[in-house]
């Protein structure tokens, strides 16, 4: 099989490109903007055939030099959800992507893109990946906005029908460490841990939730990758999935498997929100699952605990990356 990865540098790229070389895959070409980045430091343990800088992707998939790929995992975006330029986000996560589902569909490829579980906004619609409910979404971010909008096209020109979306929830884990604010809690609030002895969560502005109580779907990122490589193998699906754990914890649930991974009392101050993001602040997600599962996807999801304790024992205190050599499973 024959492989391309876009955004493969990056936190769920590369992990994919780790388990697809645990399952014996070589034959990728991986497709990011490195720049200045750190990103090229999850790559130094993977195996993969070919390099190609973003920006020069799509006019060597025109021209037939890379040839040929059976399957086409699309992580590649801006991430960020405080970016304020949303012409940027329209350039690179929307324009982009039809561009490149466009020609995956005209080659034959798998086309698995990255959606967002940001569409959703509020959560006053509901968290359901059934394509009916699209036009209920309202997205509280540029960000959102801009994979909101991929999915409503693929859906208005027919394409889900034949590619797969994947609206990712709250995935942590190893190999993030190059997206600074943009990472994970666990790996903030590890390092503030480290360097004071307390972890800083974010106060309540809302009725129904105390401070800490605010709720999200968070997944380990060796179950991300297992979902979705089970999904881009699956003869049977397309459309948009929910990848997320099923469950809602809380913040301080997160804060006490972190300091109890790190063998230390809790120590947890509250600070002010930036008013900024309290607009576009979502104080509960949770994935429905369920059409996920009717795939036949059974395999357990990681408990946060032990999914916490495995991500701080084996990469945060060793400062290590996922490494290409041994898989190690999710549970």
């Amino acid at each position: 099989m024959r492989v391309l990865v876009t955004g493969g540098a990056g936190f769920i790229g590369s992990a994919l490109v780790w388990e697809l070389n645990n399952r014996g895959c070589e034959n990728i070409v991986i497709a990011d903007f490195l720049g200045r980045t750190e990103k090229w430091r999850n790559l130094r343990t993977l195996r993969f055939a070919d390099y190609v800088e973003a920006d020069e992707l799509l006019p060597r998939l025109r021209s037939g030099a890379l040839g040929q790929f059976d399957l086409v995992l699309h992580m590649g975006a801006c991430s960020s959800t405080t970016e304020t330029d949303l012409a940027y986000l329209i350039r690179n996560n929307y324009e982009y992507t039809k561009t490149l589902a466009e020609w995956a569909l005209a080659s034959g490829s798998r086309f698995v893109y990255a959606s967002s579980a940001a569409t959703y906004g509020d959560g006053r619609a509901g968290w359901s990946d059934r394509e009916e409910q699209l036009t209920r979404f309202q997205p509280l971010n540029p960000y959102g906005y801009s994979k909101h909008l991929f999915d409503l096209y693929a859906w208005r020109k027919g394409w889900l029908k034949q590619i797969i979306g994947l609206k990712y929830f709250n995935v942590f884990g190893p190999n993030e460490e190059h997206k600074g604010e943009m990472r994970s809690m666990v790996s903030k609030g590890y390092a503030q841990i480290v360097a004071t002895g307390k972890l800083r969560l974010f106060r309540s502005y809302h009725p129904a939730y105390r401070d800490g109580e605010q709720k999200r779907d968070f997944l380990y990122v060796k179950d991300a990758v297992a979902m979705t490589l089970h999904l881009a193998a699956h003869p049977d699906a397309h459309g948009l999935y929910n990848i997320g754990s099923g469950q809602a914890h809380t913040w301080l649930e997160l804060a006490n498997a972190l300091f109890a991974a790190m063998n230390r009392p809790p120590q947890i101050e509250f600070v002010d929100m930036p008013e900024t993001i309290r607009a576009q602040y979502q104080y509960c997600t949770q994935a429905d699952i369920s059409k996920l599962r009717d795939t036949g996807y059974a395999r357990p999801v990681t408990p946060l605990a032990e999914a916490v304790a495995d991500y701080v024992n084996n990469y945060l205190a060793k400062g290590a990356t996922l490494s290409s050599i041994a898989s190690e499973p999710a549970s």
